[in-house]
């Protein structure tokens, strides 16, 4: 048995039987690096990932591109990471989908947050709900910031009236970590507010996210259904 596959060995029995919790972060990046490199000492490129990056997190929210900029990382690692990315959060998109009766801002929030995990885009989520709150749907409507082209408010309608939506929530990201609602941001809650209105669906909230906090625009005051 060589170094490699002693090392491997080891690192894969500690984490049967203590579980990923104490590890450090280029031991935790070297297991996962196992999966998709059989036979190569991982913990080069490991640190090479932790160097260009800075953290755990940061590799696996990277984009195929910008992993490829790292010596050592082909298409097998550039496709991996961001499959475990991905992973996670449909992860929590689903446990989170049990929670179908959303009648209150907190529960709406929590129910938002797991769509937006590591994403480094601003996106733009419509949850529809039915007249006893009742998850119907909960849909992208688009990258970029709620009031950008790329978000069009005409589109957010017409998604509510496909869903049969009684009220909805708007939820969108701020990448930057401060889930604090810009001038923009509460101007376009109103017009859309306006919009929804006059086809007889409430806006219920519009909600902010960065990582895992929220704003609510209800809670703050910035809106009022």
């Amino acid at each position: 048995m060589g170094v490699h596959d002693g090392h491997r060995k080891r690192l894969k029995a500690r984490f049967q039987e203590e579980g990923l919790e104490h590890f450090d972060e280029i031991n935790a990046l070297e297991l996962l690096l196992f999966y998709c490199i059989p036979r190569q000492d991982t913990n080069i490129i490991a640190h090479a990932l932790l160097e260009q990056f800075g953290t755990f997190a940061a590799v696996l929210e990277a984009s195929p591109s910008e992993l490829k900029k790292v010596k050592g990382v082909g298409d097998s690692i550039a496709g991996f990471l961001p499959l475990v990315m991905q992973t996670s959060r449909y992860y929590q998109v689903c446990r989170m989908k049990h929670a179908e009766i959303l009648p209150t801002v907190d529960k709406c929030g929590s129910y938002l947050v797991p769509y937006f995990i590591g994403r480094q885009n601003e996106t733009v989520y419509l949850l529809c709900l039915d007249a006893k709150c009742k998850v119907l749907c909960c849909k992208e409507a688009g990258e970029g910031s709620v009031n950008s082209a790329a978000v069009p408010i005409r589109r957010i309608v017409q998604m509510a009236l496909a869903a049969n939506a009684t009220s909805v929530v708007l939820a969108h990201n701020h990448p930057s970590g401060l889930a604090l609602p810009s001038a923009d941001d509460v101007q376009t809650t109103h017009a859309l507010a306006a919009a929804l209105k006059a086809v007889e669906i409430s806006l219920a909230d519009h909600i902010v996210i960065a990582d895992d906090d929220y704003v609510s625009m209800v809670q703050s005051g910035l809106y009022h259904p």
